[in-house]
C-alpha cells in the first residue's frame, strides 16, 4: 500500500462509513491531501511508533492533527490517547476525539487523559461536514503548533 510521505491528518476510525464520510468532508473542505486513515488502535499505535507494517516507512510519522474515535477494535482510543499524551515527543500532537459517543464518563475520562477537543459526530451529513471543515481550519490553518 502506498502512503502518502507527509502526513497532516491521521484518521482512526473503525467504521468504513465514517471514515468515508470524513474523507468526503475533508475533501468538499480542500483538507484531504494528506491523510492516513486507519482502522484501528493498534494500526494507529504502530504508525505513530513505526512498528508493523510502518516499521521501514519512510513517512513522518507526526501528524499534524489526530482525528481518534473512541470505540475501536483491538486497542481502544482512551488507550492510544492515553499512550500519545504520555509520551513526551507525541503529546504535543494535538488529538481530537471525533466519536459518537454522548457519555458523560467518555467525555470527562478523556479530558483528563490530555484530549484536546471532544467532538460528537452529528449524524446529519452536513452537519458533519460543518464540523469537519470547523476542525479542520482551525487545527491546521489557524493552530500555531
Amino acid at each position: 500500500m502506498q502512503y502518502p510521505h507527509e502526513v497532516e491528518i491521521l484518521l482512526v476510525e473503525d467504521n468504513p462509513n465514517d471514515a468515508e464520510m470524513a474523507m468526503r468532508a475533508l475533501k468538499k473542505n480542500h483538507l484531504a491531501n494528506n491523510v492516513l486513515i486507519v482502522h484501528d488502535g493498534a494500526e494507529a499505535l504502530d504508525y505513530l511508533y513505526k512498528q508493523g507494517k510502518f516499521k521501514d516507512s519512510q513517512i513522518n510519522n507526526r501528524p499534524k492533527i489526530i482525528l481518534l474515535d473512541l470505540k475501536l477494535p483491538k486497542v481502544d482510543g482512551k488507550e492510544v490517547l492515553r499512550k500519545i499524551k504520555s509520551d513526551p515527543d507525541k503529546k504535543v500532537i494535538p488529538v481530537i476525539v471525533l466519536t459518537s459517543s454522548k457519555e458523560e464518563r467518555d467525555v470527562v475520562e478523556s479530558y483528563h487523559l490530555g484530549v484536546n477537543s471532544y467532538i460528537v459526530k452529528p449524524v446529519d451529513f452536513d452537519k458533519f461536514v460543518e464540523a469537519v471543515r470547523d476542525i479542520g481550519f482551525y487545527w491546521l490553518l489557524l493552530n500555531h503548533q
